[in-house]
């Protein structure tokens, strides 16, 4: 099987080279993303291994399936980037649903505690040899109230986090799990009564926006966001609004609407064209990282090994309902990997 690897980073490699040691897959590794403009590398490929920011829409699928690509292998849990619609019928789409869960969990928190403590600002003025305090002054997180919106894997990890420093966990899921231990309410129950709110459900039209000017305006007075889930979750003009007007305290946020042309790449030596990214970056109670929640050892090993096994199994001819998406996921009614079948 001949993969075409796309946008793919030095961190990347030495996992996936690991485990397609000894197997009949070839890498032929790309660095930039797919789009329209790149497609034409993945001639002559099986299947196409993409990550979040590589753009699969109708065009590009109908150019795929032209030139014999039958397999798009998802190296990330989200798949809001690839038109499952147009795929299907054409092309099987795989993904890596829980690399590490810990991994973005941990980074939530961490988000957290930087803001809430000012660890940024802090660590830039002892490297001044300022050591003031003059705006640095926190607040306890024991005691207070954490709205958790999606509670899969990393959403109940974070929950588990949370509660170890003594918070109260409110949660809002479109389908909430009732095996969990968790305060299930409505969202606006969650808006009105946290005191920090994270993110960790995933890109969808219904959830496109979760975080619009309604939302903000419902919020508790000076409630912290944090997002390492999807960018589209937040209508960033509505948060810097917010932000503004004192109504949030601060966000942290590990990814960004418009991160598609930004976000791993180092534009150290250039003007950022993206006002609004600059804007957010220039506010002192924001912290922006750069879609780096996942990245860990442990995430990395993870995602290889199981793309890899994704890859196997499907030119193999076996089921592996528990990794395949497609369009009809949501339509349970017509879902037939609930009957044990391939997608198509």
């Amino acid at each position: 099987m001949k993969v075409a690897f796309f946008d793919t980073k030095p961190y990347d490699i030495p996992a996936f080279d690991k485990y397609i040691e000894g197997t009949d897959i070839t890498i032929k590794y790309f660095e930039p993303h797919l789009n329209e403009d790149t497609v034409s590398l993945a001639n002559g490929a099986d299947c196409v291994c993409i990550f979040v920011n590589d753009t699969v829409n109708k065009a590009v699928v109908d150019q795929l399936y032209e030139m014999g690509v039958r397999m798009i292998a998802l190296r990330c849990a989200g798949f809001n980037n690839v038109d499952t619609r147009a795929c299907f019928g054409k092309i099987h789409v795989f993904r890596v649903p829980a690399y590490s869960p810990y991994a973005v969990a941990e980074h939530s928190m961490a988000l957290l505690l930087s803001l809430n403590r000012h660890i940024n600002r802090a660590y830039i003025r002892t490297r001044d040899f300022n050591f003031s305090l003059s705006g640095l002054t926190g607040f306890d997180l024991h005691g207070k109230t954490v709205g958790i919106i999606g509670t899969g894997k990393i959403g109940k990890i974070f929950s588990d986090i949370c509660k170890g420093f003594g918070m109260n966990i409110l949660a809002y899921d479109k389908y909430p799990n009732p095996d969990l231990d968790l305060n299930y309410v409505t969202l606006q129950e969650l808006l009105k009564q946290s005191d920090v709110i994270s993110l960790h459900c995933p890109l969808t039209e219904d959830s496109h926006h979760i975080i619009d000017r309604s939302a903000v305006e419902q919020m508790k007075n000076g409630c912290v966001i944090i997002n390492t889930s999807r960018g589209g979750l937040i209508d960033t003009d509505a948060l810097i609004d917010g932000i503004k007007s004192g109504k949030i305290y601060g966000a942290g946020l590990d990814v960004y609407e418009e991160e598609g042309d930004l976000f791993y790449e180092d534009f150290s030596g250039h003007v950022i064209q993206d006002d609004t990214l600059v804007r957010l970056i220039a506010m002192p109670n924001v912290i922006v990282t750069s879609h780096q929640a996942f990245l860990t050892n442990e995430a990395l090993d993870n995602i290889a090994n199981t793309t890899v096994s994704n890859i196997q199994k499907f030119f193999a001819g076996e089921l592996n309902p528990e990794t395949e998406v497609c369009y009809h996921c949501s339509r349970k009614e017509a879902c037939r990997k609930e009957r044990h079948q391939k997608c198509f």
